[in-house]
């Protein structure tokens, strides 16, 4: 899989409790890739975009790692992506 739906990929990284939810807040435009917004939640992602997502009280900014076919576990969404928030110069 070289690419995956953008409301897949945030529900399947557990960025969202619901794949619903992935679709609103990307069409609401709280989702930017690679520093642009999207608004369209079936736009593709591929691995080293970076998503820039603004969710109720905070920011998060991840950069894509991969990709899984279904919703696993904290762990196995985690290693979808890099923090990039967490990284310190």
């Amino acid at each position: 899989m070289e690419r995956q739906r953008l409301d897949k990929w945030l529900w399947h990284a557990r960025v969202v409790k619901a794949r619903t939810s992935a679709a609103a807040l990307v069409e609401a435009g709280h989702v930017r890739i690679n520093g642009v917004r999207e608004k369209a939640p079936g736009h593709a992602v591929k691995i080293g975009d970076v998503l820039t997502i603004a969710l109720d009280h905070s920011v998060r900014v991840l950069k894509v790692t991969g990709f899984s076919e279904r919703r696993g576990d904290a762990t196995a969404a985690r290693v979808l992506y890099d923090d990039l928030q967490n990284h310190k110069e």
